[in-house]
């Protein structure tokens, strides 16, 4: 992808619906020798939206083509196939549509959305392995879906080192050192999942209560985002208006869309934003491939040096990491007795 440190903006007003509102988002190259800039466009984008683009990654387009055909494949068995590998309660596996409830305020059903987690395997019989959010996949039989699991496995291995040259820019965006998030172990021991995500076509109605992702903040550390071209994310900048103003963020082909999750924002003491977002179906369907990056099980989550003062004391009691996104997920998910007839 050509580099373009710029805020971007969509190609074409036609892909969005009449009226919307489109952010901008800043454009951040991993590829430049510039790291001054990058941590400046980057700290920019984290006081404001919380939201920016990674573009020139090291992922090649054809491999991030190959992800999302494989991913396709998947959601295309039939139903019973899926609920063979519905998710377990380490968070691997298939996740039905309705199953995830982000918005319960605001939200008749579930999401509108089927998924499939995938996180850092550790074989059944290795002591980590009795974590939360550690132990092996579930992956779908090889003659089912052939070189599946080798992509998916690759992907995450990828994804993961985007991740960590992402974390040593947000490090010096707080006037950190550039590997302080090394030392929270996001680089040796993370809880790290790809998650797949598949959209059907059904016609998101806020008004009705009917979303393809209901409104939330994500709860880790960052996510990266990559997308189909099918127009649907949304970002709110303030949460706390009323009414919420939300804005449409253009998909930018091979490019990650990443967000602060509410544990960086925990961090940096409300400095960096963990913003509000969803997706509204448009009647089409609609792919992406999300990759929660969080630090490990024990790093415990307390205001940075950096980002408390005498006029801006800590805003949130230390938090173990585990402690914390096992709560979210609890809060999130259906209980997985709901599922004991299929």
């Amino acid at each position: 992808m050509e580099s373009n440190n710029n805020p971007t903006t969509a190609s074409t007003d036609e892909a969005f619906p009449a009226s919307s509102n489109v952010s901008l988002l800043n454009c951040i190259d991993l590829s430049s020798p510039d790291i001054q800039e990058s941590v400046s466009l980057l700290k920019q984008a984290c006081l404001e939206s919380g939201f920016f683009y990674v573009v020139n990654h090291g992922i090649s387009p054809d491999f991030m083509d190959e992800v999302f055909s494989q991913s396709k494949n998947f959601f295309d068995l039939p139903i019973n196939e899926k609920m063979k590998l519905l998710r377990n309660e380490k968070n691997r596996g298939y996740t039905p549509t309705l199953d995830e409830y982000l918005d319960p305020v605001n939200q008749v059903n579930g999401d509108y959305k089927e998924g499939y987690y995938i996180g850092i395997e550790v074989p059944e019989d290795d002591q980590e392995a009795e974590k939360p959010f550690y132990g092996p996949n579930i992956w779908p039989a090889t003659d089912l879906l052939p070189g599946w699991r080798q992509t998916m496995e690759k992907y995450h291995q990828e994804a993961l080192e985007v991740a960590k040259k992402v974390a040593r820019i947000i490090a010096l965006a707080l006037n950190l050192d550039a590997d302080f998030f090394d030392k929270s172990e996001i680089a040796a021991k993370p809880i790290a999942t790809l998650r797949l995500l598949h959209y059907e076509g059904r016609v998101s109605n806020p008004s009705e209560g009917i979303y393809g992702a209901g409104a939330h903040t994500d709860f880790g550390f960052i996510t990266l985002l990559a997308t189909d071209e099918v127009v649907g994310l949304q970002i709110c900048k303030d949460r706390h208006a009323n009414p919420r103003k939300w804005e449409y963020v253009t998909p930018l082909k091979g490019a990650f869309i990443v967000n602060l999750g509410d544990m960086l924002e925990r961090w940096s003491n409300c400095i960096f934003r963990s913003t509000l977002h969803r997706v509204l179906g448009s009647g089409q369907e609609r792919y992406s491939i999300a990759f929660f990056v969080e630090p490990s099980h024990e790093c415990v989550v307390e205001c940075l040096p950096s980002c408390k003062s005498e006029t801006n004391p800590p805003k949130f009691p230390p938090v173990k990491c585990v402690t914390y996104l096992s709560q979210r997920y609890k809060d999130t998910h259906a209980d997985l007795s709901l599922y004991q007839n299929h």
